[in-house]
Order: structure tokens, then C-alpha cells, then sequence
């Protein structure tokens, strides 16, 4: 067998400058070449805390090597490296924010809009499963802009979870992985998936950017889980959907189907009456939807925040927390300020068996159950919102007020 090449040692032709974003194993940092001056974004990738996940590394340049510079909303892979602690994954300079930041800057935003972000986003995931590529982790956050002016490029990014398949098989893919709210049933049932789920997560794309909420929300991994295996949601409140186009709901209804082979592909989405650019009606025609989107993002936003705040401080008081203490003298919080919520985190489970893993929240309890309704994926009234507003304030006074 022959020996493997000696890896080649070059001297860095990138400076690192200000941090962009960070995963669990990543930071994104802005970098410049220093021969050309140009500026990219470096997907920095720490290998001790990547271990045993290095193939999704490997998959991720794979896929990015097959695609880049192939499409005008995907985003090119521009050089990847290695030092002894790092990988670098160096692509475009994506400038202007993620999906829906954009979208709550703007001055007013019309259902023509949504579907002109769709049909660039179908437009890439077309071109992606004709290049035999699934992306698995399709979802607001992984399309950015590429930069702040009005007409810029939408980008869909993070090639991490994606796959490459064999010609068009279909029962190839079987690891439970994705964002959960995003993920179609046959994620979870462990049959067997492919480029389908793209399109189930472009259906919860759509309802989310017309009404500021995604259809699947619930309490717990496990509800969310059992409400998109029957694809169990609605067009409700009425009041935050009578603006929005038959049309528009029938799309949604297409892309969200729970059997994969009835579902529509890509190419066949970029055919339906909301998505195609000569049927689309101008933004003159339509009624401004951002107050209503912006107000349901940013109500779910604060709410979710307060709720994760109130579990774990439930944990924290049922001694949950032990395995944190180092012995190191925490610092008294100050009174009225909770401390930060952890952050959700994506799901990649590599080989589990069964879906168990995305049951109930550990730490949830009555308390936290009373106040964290979320709807029931039906959307909430403003009386709703206003309602558990106050009482997750009670809650937390009560929470501090005890010593």
C-alpha cells in the first residue's frame, strides 16, 4: 500500500480580523488575503472540540466543492487549509445579515416579497438535487444575504448537514439530524430520506416569513415531534392570516405533505402559480405584512427567552445544576436580572436509534408548562401574548424574590 504524501507547509496568505458569528464547534471570522487584499469569511473549525465529527467537515468541503460558483445563491467555497489546532473553511463575504434580521429592518414587506426569497431559495435547492446534493438544515438562519443593498444575492449557507446521493436512490439517508422544527417526518421515523426534506423545510420557511411564527411550535421536542408527523397545523389566528393569498396557503400545503413521494420537487415548487415571477403579484397589489410579522417574531422571541430563562433557573433549584460547580465562588446576580438562557442548539445524531433523544425538555415542570403554551402552533392573540407576558414577569419577580 503506498504511503500517503507528506501534507505541503505554506506560510498563511490570510489575516484574521473580527468575529461574524459561533457554533458549538465553529467561530466564522472575517479574513483577508493578503496578497489581493480581498475579503472572505473563515469558517474556523477547532479539531479537539470536533473530534469524532471531522466528517462533517470533510462532507462539508465535498458538497462545497461540487457546487461553488456554480450558483448565484449558493455560497462559493473559496479555499480551505489546516494548522495543528484549526481548519479553515474560507468562502464569500456574506454581508448583509441572515433571512429575517433583513426583513424586520425593512420599512415594508409584502407577500410578493416572501415569494421573491423563495423562489431564489428554490431556484439553489433545484440546483443543488440536480447536483445530486441534499442540504438537511434548510432554515432562516443558513440564507444570508450577500450584501446590505436592496437587490442583493440571497445565499443559502452551512453545508455541514448536507449529503451527496447516489443518482436519484432514495432510501439512502437514515441519521436523525437537522434543526427540529424544521425536519420532515421521515427524519424522524427513521425510514429513510433525500432531497424531499428540502422541500418540507421550504414549506416551514414560507409559513414562517408570512406570519412570523413556524407551524410546528410547541411546548416540548416531543409535541413539535408528534405535531409534524401528521403534519398537524393551521392558518390561524385568522386575523394574522386574512391578508395573506390562497395561493400562498396552497404552496405551504404542497410543500408541507407528509408523505415524501406526494410532496413537490424543487423544480415542480418553482412551476406553482405564488412562486412563479410572471404570476407573482407586485407589492402595490398586496398588503404590508410586516407589522404583523415583526410583532409575532418578536413576541415569540421575548417569550421564548423568559421561558428558557424560568427552566433553568427551575434546574438550578432542583440541584440540576450541581455538575456545573467547579467550586469557584459564583458572583450574586443582581436583583431583576436573570441570568443569560442557554441557547437552542441544532440536533446531529449520528446512529441513534429511535427519536427518544428529542423528547421533553429536561428540568420542564408545572410552572414552566402553565406559562409556555406557544399557541399550540395556532399562532397566539395579542390578549394571548399580553396575558403570558405577565405572568412570566410575576414568575420571575416570585423566582428572585425567594432567597
Amino acid at each position: 500500500m503506498a504511503a500517503r504524501p507528506p501534507a505541503q507547509v505554506q506560510p498563511c496568505r490570510y489575516k484574521t480580523g473580527k468575529t461574524l458569528g459561533a457554533g458549538s464547534y465553529s467561530v466564522v471570522k472575517e479574513c483577508v488575503h493578503i496578497d489581493t487584499g480581498r475579503y472572505y469569511a473563515a469558517k474556523v473549525i477547532n479539531k479537539r472540540l470536533m473530534a469524532g465529527r471531522e466528517h462533517m467537515v470533510r462532507n462539508e468541503i465535498a458538497v462545497l466543492k461540487r457546487v461553488s460558483m456554480g450558483h448565484q445563491n449558493i455560497l462559493t467555497l473559496v479555499d480551505y487549509f489546516e494548522t495543528m489546532n484549526n481548519l479553515y473553511l474560507v468562502t464569500d463575504l456574506a454581508l448583509g445579515g441572515e433571512l429575517f434580521d433583513r426583513i424586520c429592518r425593512k420599512g415594508s414587506y409584502y407577500e410578493s416579497d416572501a415569494a421573491d426569497l423563495m423562489r431564489a431559495t428554490l431556484s439553489a435547492v433545484a440546483y443543488l438535487h440536480d447536483h445530486g446534493i441534499v442540504h438537511r438544515d434548510l432554515k432562516p438562519e443558513n440564507l444570508l444575504f450577500r450584501t446590505p443593498e436592496d437587490n442583493a444575492d440571497l445565499l443559502i449557507a452551512d453545508f455541514g448537514l448536507s449529503r451527496i446521493m447516489d443518482e436519484e436512490q432514495f432510501h439512502v439517508l437514515t441519521t436523525t439530524c437537522g434543526t427540529p422544527g424544521y425536519m420532515a417526518p421521515e427524519i424522524f421515523k427513521k425510514t429513510g430520506h433525500g432531497k424531499p426534506v428540502d422541500i418540507w423545510a421550504i414549506g416551514v420557511i414560507t409559513y414562517f416569513l408570512l406570519c412570523g411564527y413556524t407551524p410546528f411550535d410547541r411546548d416540548s421536542n416531543l409535541e413539535e415531534m408528534q405535531a409534524i408527523l401528521i403534519a398537524d397545523y393551521s392558518f390561524t389566528p385568522t386575523e394574522y392570516w386574512r391578508n395573506v393569498s390562497d395561493t400562498a396557503r396552497d404552496f405551504i400545503k404542497r410543500c408541507l405533505t407528509v408523505d415524501p413521494h406526494a410532496r413537490l420537487t424543487a423544480h415542480a415548487a418553482l412551476q406553482h402559480p405564488w412562486i412563479r415571477e410572471d404570476e407573482v403579484k407586485t407589492s402595490k397589489d398586496g398588503v404590508d405584512l410586516l407589522p404583523t410579522v415583526r410583532k409575532n417574531f418578536n413576541a415569540r422571541t421575548k417569550l421564548h427567552a423568559a421561558i428558557d430563562t424560568i427552566r433553568a433557573i427551575n434546574q438550578l433549584r432542583a440541584g440540576q445544576g450541581a455538575a456545573m460547580m467547579n467550586g469557584a465562588l459564583s458572583r450574586q446576580p443582581e436583583r431583576g436580572v436573570p441570568p443569560p438562557a442557554p441557547e437552542p442548539s441544532d440536533v446531529e445524531m449520528e446512529g441513534v436509534e429511535g427519536t427518544g433523544v428529542l423528547g421533553q425538555d429536561a428540568g420542564s415542570d408545572g410552572d414552566v408548562a402553565m406559562i409556555d403554551s406557544r399557541g399550540n402552533a395556532r399562532g397566539q392573540t395579542e390578549e394571548q401574548i399580553r396575558e403570558q407576558e405577565r405572568r412570566i414577569r410575576e414568575t420571575q419577580a416570585g423566582l428572585w424574590r425567594q432567597r
